[in-house]
């Protein structure tokens, strides 16, 4: 029997309030569950892996001493299952790219900051949260290289954690409405042409057969202009209650209710 691994992203816990924040966390928790275990829609097979493809909080930072609240079910369920012995990866997202240890130290996570390139079952996968990839997203691919200087990061950890957070929650709620606008034409979305990009530069031995990323907030299944390699967008959970399950080689995008 190959590998169970299950991908899904831009939970955006804290988002827009904390009332369906918990609510639409305590259903990504059954999700997590159901996957772990083999149960629900993952009846019959127990994932071998869990991929958090990014933008799991709608803000993230880990002050020296401190952390932003909520997320608390979420967070206990990832140490749970890692406890347990389930590998579960987190992909940092442009709202939660500020890891520096708690997430590895005190969860038991993977932290991947860019894109892996990786085999199940002889399908040759790349997963990331997508964010600044392409030739979409101009202005943030600018904006990330602020985000992640040393210079920035250490101004932004001067700040109470208060007013910290408050600041980046506003950014955030404009950043959402941004990412998740519609492409008219296959051809104008940018991830979909970044893996066509990206396998075009490959030798013939170094191509992927499966793209999985998030950010777009839009599920997607798309075939690359090759007419065999696919991307597939995990969507999100704060419309869609989407993920991508690889089973077996096989990859398919689920709709959760």
């Amino acid at each position: 029997m190959g590998h169970c691994v299950h991908f899904a992203s831009d939970l955006h816990l804290g988002a827009p309030n904390g009332v369906e924040s918990r609510e639409r966390e305590r259903t990504f928790v059954q999700w997590m569950r159901a996957a772990a275990e083999g149960t629900g829609f993952a009846a019959g097979r127990p994932a071998t892996e869990l991929h958090l493809v990014g933008d799991i909080f709608d803000f993230w930072h880990e002050y020296r001493h401190a952390i932003p609240k909520g997320g608390t079910r979420v967070m206990g369920a990832i140490a749970e299952l890692t406890d347990g012995g389930l590998p579960i990866h987190f992909h940092a997202g442009n709202h939660d790219m500020w890891t520096y240890g708690y997430l590895e130290e005190e969860l038991g996570v993977q932290v991947h900051d860019s894109p892996v390139v990786t085999n199940y079952d002889g399908l040759k996968c790349m997963i990331g949260h997508g964010d600044g990839l392409g030739k979409g997203d101009k202005g943030y691919r600018s904006l990330k290289r602020l985000f992640t200087s040393s210079v920035a990061r250490g101004m932004f950890r001067r700040l109470h954690p208060d007013l910290g957070i408050r600041l980046a929650r506003a950014w955030s709620a404009q950043s959402r409405d941004h990412t998740a606008t519609p492409m008219a034409n296959v051809s104008d979305e940018h991830l979909y042409q970044y893996a066509t990009l990206w396998n075009e530069q490959q030798q013939k031995e170094e191509k992927a057969d499966l793209f999985i990323f998030g950010h777009r907030h839009l599920p997607l299944e798309l075939v690359l202009p090759d007419g065999h390699t696919r991307y597939l967008n995990t969507g999100d959970w704060l419309q869609h209650k989407t993920s991508v399950a690889l089973v077996d080689g096989q990859a398919s995008l689920l709709h959760h209710r």
